[in-house]
């Protein structure tokens, strides 16, 4: 990521205290650029959709749109408050917004389970407001969920994966499980980012530890 908008601001705003935003959207391509599906819905009957904040979301959506099973990834904003925000108010820590990828997937072809496996063994989940050298809120570990399943299934595997974090030295998990309240799109030019830029910045990959918690294995590119 950019060296001058690591910003480190720890704290998250409030309601009151965050940017109003804008109710105009930030414009996407209409295609994603590895699988060339729509960038947004109306998604097909029997897709589903999940959102995951693991640091930076260039090297995140990578490994989501490797999945099969996976419609369509997006890199864009939740969590916070402010409606449309912009990278750099995001950036700032004026938004509560962390960076999330968007994923829209098949269940027949790959359950929700499979994705939190490739969330919990792509990052450090228990670093708080950072991810490695990104520091500031915008980087802290999120699920927002879009079903009551997705909020059982998520926190049943936390709750399956601490042990596992517990025994290779790490502290308590910090990944932040709630619904989701609004997804925003991030800016086009970070759309499927290390497609368009190969030798991007990317901090994600193996974390060493395995997830008690779905089957699908996880490319390792890093």
């Amino acid at each position: 990521m950019t060296v001058f908008l690591r910003y480190k601001k720890l704290d998250l705003p409030t309601a009151e205290t965050a940017l109003p935003g804008r109710d105009t959207e930030t414009p996407v391509a209409e295609r994603h650029t590895v699988l060339g599906t729509p960038m947004k819905g109306p998604w097909p009957d029997g897709l589903e959709v999940a959102v995951f904040g693991m640091g930076c979301f260039w090297g995140a959506e990578r490994i989501f749109w490797q999945l099969p099973g996976v419609h369509s990834t997006s890199a864009g904003y939740a969590g916070g408050f402010t409606a449309n925000p912009t990278y750099e108010e995001t950036c700032f820590g004026t938004t509560g917004h962390t960076e999330v990828v968007q994923v829209v997937h098949d269940p027949d072809k790959i359950s929700y389970a499979d994705l939190l496996k490739a969330f919990w063994e792509n990052h450090d989940p228990t670093q708080g407001m950072r991810q490695g050298n990104d520091v500031g809120t915008q980087y802290r570990s999120a699920i927002y969920t879009t079903t009551d399943a997705q909020a059982e299934t998520a926190a049943a595997a936390r709750d399956a994966f601490q042990p596992v974090v517990t025994a290779a030295g790490h502290g308590t998990i910090t990944t932040e499980i709630k619904p989701l309240t609004a997804y925003y799109y991030a800016e086009d030019y970070h759309q499927q980012y290390l497609d368009k830029n190969p030798g991007g910045y990317c901090n994600h990959g193996p974390n060493g530890m395995t997830c008690p918690i779905g089957v699908a294995p996880v490319p390792d590119e890093r």
